[in-house]
């Protein structure tokens, strides 16, 4: 067999592979704290006028790294998802299943839930965006929630979700926050070009990414785009990436299923090639992220040098966090009003006079959102993005 055929034969062997093994990713179960199969979709706790839906990913050794970001983050308006690798140790599992099934509050409102059949998430492969769809999929047929963040263990939030919830009221709901450029550069060669197998689709141990020898040309029939991996996605678009009634984002599924880096392109792929969303579409990823010197491919640690510039930079979330990093105490207690074990600070679980949420009157306040300055900076953020200066000039192009 020539070389032009076996590259044709292997690459539709890996596509038939994608076909056949992705969207088996997409329908695993997860695990489920109160008796029923389900998240009841009936769920309202309390009139909050947005809501939203998590999914927070975590890798080996990161469980205390997770509980602590999920405390900072919690708010019973909102739904949980928690993925831990495949990686992690069964030890690390159970700890984490330990954790949310016995916290008094995740139990009552019975909205924090694991990821039962783990995925093997591999480096800059496609498995990542699987373990994203996986989670949107299950989010969006099991409860009621407005927009969909995808954030790791090593973010951290810089505002209140009281904050985020009253800035977000006044947004249309069918906006994405999405940082997207077709201006690949360097990426063309290093991550469009090259095709590549992830192993963690159909193997359990993990490796390094299978590189194919030659490269492919640029697709002709669809414009390629990159950006964060990092999104805020509203839930129309959820619905379109899942279902895909026009086949835009399946076909965009099977092509990024042998791109390295998949996940810094699949949703800024689809929604710039997508008439109906690509001009609702703010070109923010709604994080704080100090980069290393061009290509800018890794972020750097924030630290305590970083603080002013984070929260200066007006976003909700930053990224990425070392393990009890001094800079997370001082955003505890300056930016979110949370001591030690307790959750942010909110209206559903504060009368208003303590410092932070001790959860003492939950029944009587839930509906009620007592927002402050992460409020405003998050608005001043928005306003500046939704302008018709910015925001018609940095849509796709």
């Amino acid at each position: 067999m020539g070389t032009k055929e076996l590259m044709f034969s292997f690459m539709f062997t890996s596509l038939l592979l994608s076909l056949l093994l992705v969207p088996s990713l997409l329908t695993r179960p997860f695990s489920k704290l109160s008796p029923s199969n389900s998240i009841p979709s009936h769920y309202h706790p309390g009139n909050y006028p947005v809501t939203f839906a998590y999914l927070i990913s975590a890798s080996k050794d990161d469980v205390n790294r997770l509980k602590r970001t999920l405390t900072a983050l919690y708010h019973p308006a909102n739904h949980y998802l928690l993925h831990l690798d495949l990686e992690a140790s069964p030890e690390e599992h159970t700890k984490l299943a330990h954790f949310v099934s016995k916290h008094a509050f995740f139990k009552h409102f019975s909205n924090v839930h694991i990821i039962k059949k783990s995925n093997l998430v591999t480096y800059r492969g496609p498995t990542m965006l699987a373990t994203t769809l996986h989670a949107m999929s299950i989010l969006l047929k099991s409860c009621h929630w407005d927009w969909f963040i995808n954030l790791s263990a090593s973010d951290y939030p810089l505002i209140t979700q009281d904050d985020l919830i009253h800035a977000f009221s006044n947004l249309p709901k069918n906006l994405n926050f999405i940082e997207h450029t077709s201006r690949l550069g360097w990426k063309i060669n290093k991550r469009a070009k090259p095709v590549v197998i992830d192993p963690g689709l159909y193997s359990i141990n993990k490796s390094e990414l299978l590189w194919v020898s030659k490269q492919r040309s640029l697709p002709t029939a669809f414009k390629l785009y990159t950006g964060s991996a990092w999104t805020v996605l509203s839930r129309p678009f959820a619905e379109y990436c899942i279902l895909g009634w026009d086949n835009l984002p399946r076909t965009l599924l099977l092509y990024y299923t042998n791109f390295i880096s998949s996940p810094e392109g699949y949703f800024q792929t689809v929604v710039c090639n997508s008439d109906e969303y690509k001009n609702v579409t703010v070109n923010h990823d709604l994080h704080y992220i100090a980069w290393d010197t061009p290509p800018k491919q890794h972020p750097l640690s924030l630290g305590m040098r970083d603080y002013r510039k984070l929260t200066l930079s007006n976003a909700p979330f930053a990224r990425k966090f070392k393990k009890n990093d001094p800079v997370l105490d001082k955003i505890d207690r300056e930016l979110l009003r949370r001591r030690k074990g307790q959750f942010s600070y909110g209206g559903w679980c504060s009368n208003g006079k303590n410092a932070s949420c001790s959860g003492s009157k939950v029944s009587e306040n839930l509906g009620i959102v007592r927002s402050g300055p992460g409020s405003r900076r998050l608005k001043a953020l928005t306003t500046k993005l939704l302008s018709p200066r910015n925001f018609y000039r940095r849509q796709c192009r």
